[in-house]
């Protein structure tokens, strides 16, 4: 039954158990699609989900972290709020790797928990575990629900608190007794909080100030983050770079976030980003950071960075003002907005001598490295050249889902992206294991269009189990495994600075196609050059799921590098650089 109280819908119902009760706060939420893995603690619920099959679509993962990643990825592919069934114990601690995935990349998901009955807490029970303590640090608000009346309000906060200001993961633990005993149930949706504001009331002043430095400024440039995507910006920063003239380089996860094809998108930002943004860092007067957080690999030694300019900083977080780059002017807020107040108060300009100094440190690198790196002269079969390859047949809607790694930032480099928002990976806490389900998950949220997944052979089998759920589904994935034998980010760095001490980062494969073969899904190996584009239309001709395995050369690099502690001008883009 429905209710209007104070022009809000209010949801009744009586005399219902605390497990419906969970069901139905989902659906009243918008919630129709929930990643699992069921136990005994968590049973009640799973009972109440059997009768709500035609409103809610359970998918069953193979592992509580495989749901939690597929969880991230619908959320960023969908724009809704990712949801996770796990049971207590065990099944609980699983979920937090991908928690603090969340929590890091500020992704909205709300992980669900049974917990054993509320009597037996402190106990050591079977399969306790505090997880309330456990995720606190990677969470943005968790909750212990110990009586079923409980449930609406503390769902209801739960979805607010994920998705407004800067979005992040909740944990709801539920004791078995709370999900058994009935109530009578009331729902009523949170748009507010006390003490908690999460869009703060953007000062003037400081809007002001911005446009002033903005236009006194002979060599500006922008540094755009995620906080783009999650206001949904992107509009609006390309209204305020066409009038101001200003070059944006992004960071890895605010990548598609701004046209590629841009005349004035200079790449990406950090220690494997591209050459101008990072030498032109310390030689810009204007630094405009908007919803990113000056994390180490964008800044390498702070001590170093940025010297000769002023910043200003744009962030809904006010926890990242100053905590890693001292700011001349701060505006907290949704980008959204605060690009919108810019905008009619900064002068139009062109800055054509500056964005020449880009255009040539651009064509440089193009020669140096990237121009060798997708088009080699040499037998070497090079991750690069298959990304690049493997971009040219995408269509142009394709989601580009990464582990994490060599090919990470190679997929971030050599992918032609032609959309927005069309990169899904882990960025702040980089973690091994997040491609195989993310692909999942952003096929989940958009099954119309084709998900292409570049994974290692490290990170592959850190959740390749979740082959079977992509089997399973049919899903439209397309998975190029770039094989070198070696966890070859940390094999880089001990080339480069442990004097290829290769210490426990050889990979010793099983036979890869045999596994994909018993999971029934369509696969192909391939060592050379000659057969990759043959490869590659196979895999993009086949329905459904593929999986295509490269093997590549062994000690490959990525370049341009910034060494750890050196300063962003400081960028290598060889191993003769670093040399001498």
């Amino acid at each position: 039954m429905t209710t209007i109280v104070k022009d809000e819908i209010v949801f009744k119902e009586d005399n219902i158990s605390g497990s419906k009760a969970v069901i139905l706060s989902l659906l009243n939420e918008g919630s129709n699609t929930i990643f699992g893995y069921p136990g005994g603690a968590i049973m009640p619920i799973y009972d109440a989900l059997y009768d709500y099959d035609k409103e809610i679509k359970h998918i069953l993962t193979r592992h509580e972290q495989g749901a939690v990643h597929a969880a991230e990825a619908y959320a960023k592919v969908s724009g809704k709020t990712g949801v996770v069934f796990a049971t207590s114990g065990p099944g609980a601690t699983n979920l937090i790797t991908g928690l603090a995935n969340a929590m890091v990349d500020s992704t909205p998901i709300i992980c669900i928990t049974g917990q054993v009955h509320s009597h037996l807490l402190g106990f050591d029970a079977f399969q306790e575990t505090d997880v309330v303590g456990i995720s606190m640090p990677v969470t943005k608000w968790n909750y212990q629900i110990t009586k079923a009346e409980e449930i609406p309000e503390v769902f209801a906060k739960a979805f607010y608190l994920a998705r407004t200001g800067r979005p992040g993961p909740i944990l709801i633990d539920i004791t078995k007794d709370a999900q058994i005993e009935n109530f009578n149930y009331t729902y009523q949706k949170v748009n507010k909080i006390p003490t908690y504001y999460p869009y703060p009331k953007i000062k003037k002043e400081a809007i002001l100030e911005a446009a002033e430095l903005i236009n006194s400024s002979k060599k500006p440039l922008i540094l755009a983050g995620q906080g783009i995507k999650n206001s949904g910006a992107e509009d609006e920063l390309k209204i305020l770079i066409n009038k101001t003239g200003i070059p944006v380089a992004t960071t890895l996860l605010g990548m598609t976030s701004f046209s590629s094809k841009h005349p004035l998108y200079f790449g990406m930002l950090g220690m494997h980003g591209n050459y101008a943004p990072n030498i032109k860092t310390n030689e810009a007067d204007l630094i405009i950071a908007i919803g990113m957080r000056f994390d180490d690999r964008v800044t390498s030694d702070t001590k170093k960075y940025a010297k000769n300019a002023k910043v200003i900083h744009i962030d809904i977080d006010p926890s990242e003002i100053d905590k890693n780059i001292k700011t001349d002017v701060s505006i907290i807020g949704d980008a959204k907005k605060v690009i919108k107040n810019l905008i009619p108060i900064v002068n139009e300009n062109e800055h054509k001598e500056w964005i020449e100094e880009f255009n040539k440190l651009k064509e440089y690198e193009y020669e140096k490295v990237i121009k060798i790196d997708i088009f080699p002269d040499t037998k070497r079969f090079r991750p690069a050249e298959i990304i690049h390859a493997v971009s040219e047949y995408c269509p142009k809607d394709t989601i580009v889902v990464t582990d994490v790694g060599q090919h990470q930032m190679m997929a971030a480099r050599y992918f032609n992206y032609s959309h927005l928002n069309e990169l899904i990976t882990s960025g702040g806490l980089g973690t091994m294991g997040f491609g195989l389900p993310a692909a999942f998950g952003a096929s989940v949220a958009a099954p119309n269009r084709q998900v292409v997944l570049f994974v290692g052979d490290g990170g592959f089998q850190m959740t390749i189990q979740e082959l079977d759920t992509i089997r399973r589904s049919n899903s439209n994935i397309k998975i190029i495994m770039l094989n070198n034998s070696y966890l070859g980010m940390v094999r880089q760095w001990q080339e480069l600075f442990n004097d290829r001490r290769y210490s426990f980062t050889t990979m010793d494969n099983p036979n890869f196609i045999k596994i994909v073969e018993a999971y029934t899904i369509k696969r192909k190996r391939i060592t050379k050059r000659e057969e990759l584009k043959e490869a590659i239309k196979e895999m993009f001709a086949t329905e459904g799921p593929y999986f295509l395995e490269a093997v590549v050369e062994k000690e490959d690099n990525v370049f341009p590098m910034v060494p750890s502690g050196a300063s962003v001008s400081d960028i290598i883009l060889s191993i003769n650089d670093l040399k001498n």
